[in-house]
């Protein structure tokens, strides 16, 4: 391949169309966009080229080509449906050092125009040296499925800061790197803006996550807009992130493009690692100087074995911080629109997992219903445990609702009683239980939760 891909700086230089046909129009509407003064040459025009004229978009001279046509001209489309005229506009512009491009006349043209895709000041631009259009056109949309709609305003608010930091900053490789950094890096406008802040920090003091040294963070229940400032830095600044399976390719996306990305999840009972292997990595990298994140969904101090890698840091000496979440109990009560600690009908929560979410039995009634229980990963069993709590002496109309994917894109929320529990369609995981009469709309009803219910034979 012997071509330049560049990108040339046409406001105000003078552009030549021969044509002025459905051709000539498609190239009309990409030229007009770059800032080209546009004259067409064409002894007839269709209406849409006509008007155009009229309006001063263009300007229309209505007679054949001629080469003097040429003169003070930067570039030149041939865009008529005569193979003759096309070529006899090539030689001329060759004569006369004006670059051509003959429409869909691949030996007649100098340059070659892309498909490209545009978020802002972005472009990206694809040819195929006019092998196949259709195959360029192609690969055009498949990246701009990909690209986020929001990349050109974040492209902007990058250029600003980058002047700023070549105003403030000395030319120099700290200088580079703090750019490249940048670059990885969402940008928000508020002044506490972690980027912002790393953009204006001096390149002689601190600049990003101490190395050496372990962060538990939470991930939140899985929309990054949930993460908490604290919690975005570390992962953007993390050297190696080793994540729960739960963690959504959302976040993880928004690791540095160097970064070592591991998956140590358990789901299902699936224990493709062990606990203490997870110790073992954190412990591992942490040793050789490197930035590592723990990254758990939710808050890594509910249900995420922290105390067990916590224990194992402090053992082996290796400095950590924790960096709370979103516990995915409040995200899924957020789903609902329900205060779990609604004080007319539950003065306590309870949070418990799938496999220990009994054993409330010896509270005496009615207080068991004055609380708002939370089950983390309740799994598909759900008769066993609506029998059991029936048994506590809960009621068959106790108001549930289990929650999957809350706060993630594709969240569903079912409601049910707790002698419907068994009866609901399996949900996708993740999900998360919720019952008590928070869920109920007639909450205040309950509010008066004062008459002493009978406790069930066999329940102490």
């Amino acid at each position: 391949m012997n071509m330049l891909p560049i990108f040339l700086k046409l406001t105000g230089r003078d552009c030549l169309i021969v044509g002025a046909g459905a051709v000539a129009l498609e190239k009309i509407g990409t030229l007009l966009a770059t800032g080209l003064r546009l004259r067409i040459v064409a002894p007839e025009a269709i209406s849409e080229i006509r008007q155009m004229s009229v309006d001063g978009a263009v300007e229309w001279i209505e007679k054949s080509f001629e080469p003097s046509d040429l003169d003070r001209m930067f570039l030149v489309i041939a865009a008529t449906n005569n193979p003759a005229v096309n070529h006899a506009v090539y030689q001329s512009a060759s004569e006369k050092r004006v670059l051509c491009n003959s429409v869909d006349d691949v030996p007649n043209c100098d340059f070659y125009f892309g498909s490209v895709v545009s978020r802002g000041d972005l472009q990206i631009a694809i040819s195929t040296a006019g092998q196949s259009p259709a195959v360029a056109q192609r690969l055009r949309r498949e990246i701009d499925e990909q690209l986020p709609r929001d990349l050109g305003p974040w492209l902007e608010s990058l250029g600003n800061l980058r002047r700023e930091v070549l105003a403030t900053h000395p030319r120099g490789a700290a200088r580079k790197a703090l750019l490249h950094q940048l670059a990885d890096r969402q940008i928000c406008d508020s002044v506490s803006c972690p980027s912002r802040q790393l953009a204006r920090t001096p390149l002689d003091g601190p600049r990003s996550a101490a190395r050496g040294t372990v962060a538990l963070v939470g991930a939140g229940p899985g929309d990054p807009e949930l993460l908490t400032l604290k919690a975005l830095r570390a992962i953007q600044e993390a050297d190696v992130l080793l994540h729960d399976d739960l963690v959504p390719p959302a976040i993880l996306s928004l690791a540095s493009p160097h970064a070592e990305i591991v998956n140590v999840g358990k789901r299902c009972g699936s224990k493709s690692i062990s606990q203490d292997e997870i110790n073992a990595l954190m412990i591992e990298h942490a040793r050789v100087n490197q930035a590592v994140v723990r990254l758990k969904s939710g808050d890594p101090l509910v249900f995420g074995r922290a105390a067990e890698e916590i224990d194992a840091l402090n053992a082996a000496g290796v400095p950590f911080e924790i960096f709370p979440g979103i516990t995915a109990a409040f995200a899924a009560a957020a789903a609902v629109g329900r205060s779990l600690t609604d004080r007319r009908c539950a003065s306590n929560v309870i949070f418990s997992t799938g496999h220990h979410a009994q054993s409330h039995n010896n509270a005496p009634l009615p207080q068991i219903e004055d609380a708002t229980r939370v089950v983390y990963m309740p799994g598909r069993d759900l008769e066993l445990l609506a029998e059991e709590w029936l048994q506590e002496g809960l009621p068959a109309d106790f108001p549930c609702a289990v929650i999957s994917h809350a706060a993630q894109h594709g969240q569903e929320v079912h409601y049910t009683t707790l002698a419907g529990l068994a009866r609901l369609p399996q949900v996708n995981a993740p999900s998360l239980l919720i019952a008590g009469w928070c869920i109920s709309s007639d909450a205040r009803a309950r509010s008066s939760a004062s008459e002493p219910r009978q406790i069930p034979t066999g329940i102490k």
